[in-house]
Parts: structure tokens; C-alpha cells; sequence
């Protein structure tokens, strides 16, 4: 073996080894299977973390320490960030590295038959064998060559002194598939990277322009703020109300947006979208008019899901629809009494709410005309309208909108709309309330829903509906709890009702416990069980706190029963007591009223609770619609496809094409000069066990009838 005498001398001046030696690093497989390991768990990271999510959402799923540790690390905005961008561009490097050192070598390959093996090499192969035809080496080069090219393979000859060496190839695709697996991975990486953020932030370096993080109309934001419509690679969205047109794209960064400038405007004409009957949109599309800037020609098509439309490179995407701005008319019902009054606002914006002496923000969030809920129900109700069946009702009166029971039942109950409640500390909490009253269990309510973050469910107060489908009764009963000369009257008339005629002395006793008990429940400031500790500000759990703190634990069930029907009784005295002020005359005693009674004693309850000084009610609408499009230009997505096609290729050809190398000594036989004597040989780069097969199904085609062998050749 010969030594190069280069690898011996000590290195010459200016020569870097250490340079040598990094770009074999960087060019060998082994780093690039290390770096796609890597990429492969980022991204396992990247589906599995919601992206781009809003910071509390986090804080909420990890906690403050390890959502502050995840941020540090860009894991909410992983195929971004700076790290990942670079292993990407590291993994081009070294894939491009590896495909150019191996590509000279491959042709090279391609292009040889090792004809010039010895025939004594032949006898090394695992897949050999011996035979002899009967003709002479003319003859059976001939043939021989003539089958090898009716079967495909690639042959060469080499005429020697003493025979001929016959080298054959099949499959050399196996080698092409190496390269085209290889280059696909560049090309798939490349066009990643021009895709994503890299050439935005590129061009922001490079213009002087900055992260916008404030609020307001696009039309206000500054230019430092926006790129120009030339940016060669940007993905964002463009949304546009209907009757309204935009040319401006916005593209969320980790910590803001961008804007960037379209080289034309898309109005939008009209907005379609269809539903199945579970509520969730079957179709949505939308017929938009483009206006090009330079030419000022105008284009009219039709952009659906899965159905994009490309002009001057940029590419409209349906993404989604949202709200464009709807105009709502909203009743506000004060819940300590008083009169209502009305709002009026638009989907986006803000007013200022005064309750009292609370001055709150209110915001309008959103409007959803369609809302499909389960609606199941469980049957009827009792008939005593002074009993309150807690054991059976308690746990559903709390929660989702929809029942849990178990037969299914799906309905379009409405109209609903959503808004924010904000304090002077900048604090708010979401509310969403339906329009119309929902069929709930036996009884027609009012659901008002609310949450403290978006990340959860929205818990609903159930308000019963009068006769007249209003929340007008309901409210009125709630006044006159928090009316202590109303609650005095009420306590009064139970006590007069409930009262023996031969027990007239309990009467005092009983008023006392029932006008304690509507205190109790309607929550008065500064009341205290007799141990001195505060209540909670009123409903159910005031009268389970009193009752553990204040009553022997052996008394806490009958006590708590007792006091259930006080409770009951004096509600519905007061009920009484306010129907007969307001002229409505005193109500029926049947299952109607019973289920009202029993539904308003939990939402009298729950509402104790709830963080609003007033229960907003939507009275009127106009919905405005507005589609959500995604706006690309993509240079690199003609790269992704082609890569995408060559990985299939490359893969497949790797995968199920062997390469196959077969050597045919012929030679004439010493004591038959018109015989041949036959050594053949079969090998592969992937050894498997059809192979052993294959070369027996070509020994048997090039020797079908063996001669004898003459004796000086046994």
C-alpha cells in the first residue's frame, strides 16, 4: 500500500488543519443525522406547544417560572427562532458539503465496469459459478452480449490474451437515488428558509425597520414600521370587512407585528359561508374585486378553501372569517335595581360604563349568530313551589351552556356576543350573553356567561324567564332580596303563613329566623355568624358556611333543611310581594311557577357572584362580516415541490433498486477449441435473499445444458 507523502509533512506555513478538519466534520453523515435529530425534536417541541399563543395562555399551562425559562428559549415561536434558523442553515451546509464531495465519485461509478477485474477474483464471490458452452468465444461473446442487452444490463468487454472479461451493470439508479434523497434535503431546507422569517428580518436589518407593538388603525402606523411591496418572501394575514377594501398585510413577529404593503387592494363584495347542522361551517368563501397599484385594473374572482388566488406573485389563501365590525344595540339591566338603559356599540370598539360609583371600559369583543348546543333534557319537575330540589340541581346550575345528559340533542339556540369588562387597573374579564332564552332542563332561562381568563371555560348564570320570556321578574325578585324593608315584609308574611293557628307564639321566632335567613342570602354587607367570623357576600354557600360554623355538627342536616324551606317560602313571598306591587296579581301555584322558583333560587344565588355591577342584554343587531385571507409570496415553494418530488424518488430508488455488478470470464477450452468455458460471478451493495435467487436464474439461462467437462479441466 502506498502512503502519500503530503499526509507525512509537517504542515506548511499558512495551512489551517483545524480548518480541514471542521469541514470534514461538517461534511460527513454523521452531523447531518445529528443535526436532523435535532430539527426533529424542535419540532415534535413546535406541535406539540401551541405557537404564537398569547403570553397568559402560557403562564396559565406552565407556570411562571417555566413559561418565563420557554420564552427565553423561543419555544412558543420555535421554526423562528434564531437558533432554529441556524441549525437549518447549518444542516444546507453540510447536506450540500456531503452531496458535493460524493457527487465526483458517483459519476465516476456510474460510469465504470470494472472489466479489468482477474479472473482468478472470480473465485472470491460469494455468488459464483463454472460451466462451459458449446461454441466457440466468438460465438459466445456475441450471444452473451446480445442476452446481457436484452435483459438491461449495461455491459463492457475487455479481449485479453488468454479470454475475454465481460463486466455488467444493473441498477445503477441506486447511486442516482443517493443523490437525489441528498439534494432534496437542501432544496426542501433552502426553501424553508426563504419562506420563513429569515428574509423579512434580513430586510428589516437592512432597512432600519422596527417591531410595531402598539394598537390602533394600520393607516396610523409608521413607516419604520411597515416593508415595501417589493419584500421578495413574507406569509401574514389580510383581513377585510365586507364593503370595505385593505392593502395591508400584518405579520406577527415574536414580540409584535409588521406591516406589509401589498402591490394591490382587495375589496371584499360579499361573504359566503354555509353550515352543517352541528354549527360548524360547511363552506365558507368569498368574492373579492382586486385593484393592482401600477395599473389600476381591477379583477374580480371568487378566493374558497383549497381554491387560492394568485396575482403578481402573491397568493390569497381563505384562511378564516371573523367579525367586520357589527353594530349592536345592548340593554343594560343594573342588578341592584334601577333603571335600565341603553348602549349602543360596534364589534372592535369600546365605551365607557357607569354603574354607581364604578367607571368600567367596555369593550365589544365579538357577535355569533349561529350557536349549536346539546340540549338534551331530564324531565319534569315537582309541584311544590316552595321546595327547592338541591341534591338533584346544585351541581348542574354551574358550567357549560349545554346539559350533560346523555341523549343528544342539537339546537340552533341564537344569537350570542361577547365583551370585556375593564377596571381602572387595567383588568378585565369576559362575559358572553346569549340573545334569547334556551330551553334548559324544563325551564326557559337566560344564559350570561363569564370568565376570568381566555383560557377558560365560560361558567353561565342561569336566569328563569317570566311569562313574557323577559328577565323582568327575575330582576325585580332580586331587587326587592337586597331591600331590606321588602325583605322585612316577605319574612312577615311567611311567618303569618307558616305560623300554627294554636302556636301563635312561634310567630316572632319564625319571622326572626326567615328575615336572618334573606339576609343571610341576599349577601348584607357587615353580617357575621355568631362567632364573630365574616360571611361569604350571600347565596347558598353564606347559609353553608353560617350552618358549619354556628350549628352542632349533629344538627347541620336537619337545621340545613329547615332552613332550605324557610328560605324557599320567603322567596316566594317576596315574589309575591312584588307581583302584587306591580300590578301582575299573585301567581299561579303550579309547575310553571315551581320550576321558576326552583331556577331562581340558584341564579339568585350564583348571582351573588358574579363581577358585574349590571347584566348586559343584546336588543338589536347588524351583522357585518369579514374574511380572513393568508397572503404569501413564496419564491421558495417551487424549491419545496421539487425537493419533495426528489426525496420520493430518491427514496424509492434507494429503497427497492439494487445495484448489481455481474462478470463473465469466457475462455477457449485447451483440448476443445470449439468449446467455451464459462466463469461468472454476481455481487451487490445490499445484500439480500433473493439475490442467492437471482444469480441462479441467470447461471441457468447462460449454462441451460452443461457439457461434460474434458478431463484436463475437472
Amino acid at each position: 500500500m502506498t502512503v502519500a507523502t503530503d499526509s507525512a509533512r509537517p504542515p506548511a506555513p499558512g495551512r489551517r488543519p483545524l480548518l480541514a478538519d471542521a469541514m470534514e466534520l461538517l461534511a460527513s453523515m454523521r452531523f447531518a443525522i445529528a443535526l436532523l435529530t435535532v430539527i426533529c425534536i424542535a419540532s415534535v417541541i413546535g406541535t406539540v406547544v401551541k405557537q404564537r399563543e398569547p403570553l397568559n395562555n402560557y403562564v396559565n399551562q406552565f407556570g411562571p417560572f417555566w413559561s418565563e425559562l420557554f420564552g427565553r428559549f423561543d419555544l412558543y415561536t420555535v421554526y423562528s427562532a434564531w437558533w432554529f434558523l441556524l441549525i437549518l442553515a447549518f444542516l444546507v451546509v453540510s447536506t450540500s458539503l456531503c452531496v458535493a464531495r460524493h457527487t465526483p465519485k458517483i459519476l465516476r461509478d456510474l460510469k465504470t465496469y470494472k472489466e479489468t477485474v482477474r479472473e482468478q477474483s472470480l473465485q472470491a464471490f460469494k455468488h459464483k459459478a463454472l460451466g462451459h458452452l458449446a461454441m466457440n468465444p466468438e460465438a459466445s461473446l456475441q450471444q452473451i452480449s446480445a442476452w446481457l442487452a436484452a435483459r438491461g444490463w449495461k455491459a463492457r468487454a475487455q479481449v485479453r490474451s488468454n479470454g475475454v472479461m465481460i463486466g455488467a451493470r444493473k441498477g445503477a439508479g441506486h447511486k442516482i437515488g443517493y443523490l437525489a434523497a441528498h439534494s432534496a434535503i437542501v432544496l426542501i431546507c433552502l426553501g424553508g428558509l426563504f419562506d420563513g422569517d429569515l428574509i423579512v428580518r434580513a430586510l428589516m436589518w437592512a432597512q432600519g425597520k422596527a417591531v410595531y407593538q402598539g394598537g390602533g388603525l394600520v393607516s396610523e402606523v409608521r413607516p419604520e414600521h411597515r416593508l415595501s411591496a417589493s419584500n421578495p418572501s413574507f406569509r401574514g394575514n389580510l383581513m377585510v370587512p365586507e364593503g370595505a377594501r385593505a392593502g395591508t398585510a400584518i405579520l406577527s413577529m415574536p414580540n409584535g407585528v409588521v406591516l406589509q404593503d401589498l402591490p394591490f387592494d382587495v375589496e371584499l363584495k360579499k361573504f359566503i359561508v354555509e353550515y352543517y347542522s352541528t354549527g360548524m361551517p360547511k363552506l365558507f368563501a368569498s368574492e373579492i374585486v382586486i385593484r393592482d397599484h401600477d395599473t389600476g385594473q381591477t379583477r374580480a374572482a371568487t378566493v374558497k378553501v383549497n381554491q387560492p388566488v394568485t396575482h403578481r406573485g402573491v397568493t390569497l389563501y381563505q384562511s378564516s372569517f371573523d367579525d367586520g365590525g357589527s353594530q349592536l344595540s345592548l340593554r343594560a339591566r343594573p342588578l341592584a335595581g334601577g333603571t335600565p338603559f341603553e348602549i349602543a356599540g360596534q364589534v372592535g370598539g369600546s365605551t365607557e360604563l357607569v354603574s354607581g360609583d364604578q367607571k368600567l371600559t367596555l369593550e365589544f369583543s365579538g357577535l355569533r349568530v349561529i350557536n349549536v348546543e346539546n340540549l338534551g333534557q331530564d324531565g319534569g319537575s315537582a309541584t311544590d313551589v316552595r321546595k327547592v330540589d338541591l341534591v338533584d340541581r346544585v351541581q348542574q346550575h354551574l358550567g357549560s351552556s349545554a346539559s350533560d345528559s346523555k341523549s343528544k340533542q342539537l339546537h340552533n339556540i341564537g344569537p350570542s356576543f361577547s365583551y370585556k369588562l375593564r377596571d381602572a387597573a387595567g383588568q378585565a374579564r369576559e362575559f358572553n350573553n346569549y340573545m334569547l332564552p334556551v330551553d334548559l332542563d324544563g325551564q326557559r332561562v337566560m344564559l350570561a356567561g363569564m370568565r376570568e381568563t381566555p383560557a377558560e371555560a365560560f361558567r353561565y348564570l342561569r336566569i328563569p324567564v317570566d311569562e313574557k320570556d323577559g328577565m323582568d321578574g327575575w330582576l325585580s325578585l332580586r331587587s326587592a332580596l337586597l331591600d331590606p324593608e321588602q325583605r322585612a315584609k316577605a319574612a312577615l308574611r311567611y311567618a303569618q303563613a307558616a305560623t300554627p293557628t294554636d302556636k301563635p307564639q312561634m310567630l316572632p321566632q319564625l319571622q326572626a329566623t326567615a328575615l336572618r335567613t334573606l339576609t343571610l342570602f341576599a349577601g348584607a354587607e357587615g353580617l357575621k355568624s355568631e362567632s364573630g367570623a365574616p360571611l361569604p357576600p350571600g347565596g347558598l354557600p353564606a347559609l353553608q358556611q353560617f350552618i358549619e360554623r354556628d350549628v352542632p355538627e349533629a344538627e347541620r342536616s336537619r337545621v340545613s333543611e329547615v332552613l332550605l324551606r324557610i328560605l324557599n317560602g320567603s322567596l316566594f313571598e317576596l315574589y309575591k310581594l312584588e307581583r302584587e306591587r306591580s300590578g301582575q296579581g299573585a301567581p299561579a301555584t303550579d309547575a310553571k311557577t315551581q320550576a321558576f322558583m326552583t331556577q331562581a333560587v340558584l341564579s339568585l344565588s350564583d348571582s351573588m357572584f358574579y363581577p358585574a355591577p349590571v347584566l348586559l342584554q343584546l336588543a338589536d343587531f347588524k351583522q357585518i362580516q369579514a374574511s380572513v385571507f393568508q397572503v404569501t409570496r413564496a419564491p421558495g415553494q417551487l424549491m419545496v415541490y421539487l425537493g419533495a418530488v426528489l426525496l420520493i424518488v430518491g427514496v424509492l430508488a434507494m429503497l427497492y433498486v439494487k445495484d448489481r455488478r455481474l462478470w463473465i470470464w469466457l475462455e477457449p477450452t485447451p483440448a476443445q477449441p470449439e468449446q467455451t468455458r464459462l466463469r461468472m460471478a454476481l455481487s451487490s451493495t445490499r445484500e439480500s435473499p433473493d439475490l442467492q435467487t437471482e444469480f441462479e436464474a441467470l447461471r441457468r439461462e447462460l449454462l441451460p445444458e452443461e457439457p461434460p467437462a474434458p478431463k484436463e479441466d475437472a
